[in-house]
């Protein structure tokens, strides 16, 4: 006797979505960590920031669709934070344009 399908309401799936943006969340802070424990000195790597912006981006769409303005507004701040600093990240060593 086959089993019956599952299917997942709208609601469960927007749930779900948010706790992925939470997971992806939580691995930033288990990334540095790790990083810290291997050089036994606080850093930063760069998975840190590539999971900051997964897991606010996530958390932002979540946000959007709860349409909480408090949560939108500390996310869509948070991802221009991150992306700012792998900017930083990747232009490390260049010299400014002089004007």
């Amino acid at each position: 006797m086959p089993l019956p399908p599952i299917t997942l309401s709208q609601e469960t799936i927007w749930i779900m979505i948010g706790f992925v943006g939470q997971a992806l969340f939580f691995g930033r802070f288990f990334v540095q960590w790790l990083a810290s424990e291997k050089v036994q000195r606080s850093v930063i790597p760069n998975a840190f920031w590539y999971f900051s912006i997964g897991g606010g981006l996530t958390l932002l769409v979540y946000a959007l669709y709860r349409q909480d303005p408090v949560f939108i507004m500390g996310q869509s701040t948070g991802l221009l934070i991150y992306m700012r600093n792998l900017y930083f990240i990747r232009h490390k060593g260049k010299t400014p344009a002089t004007s």
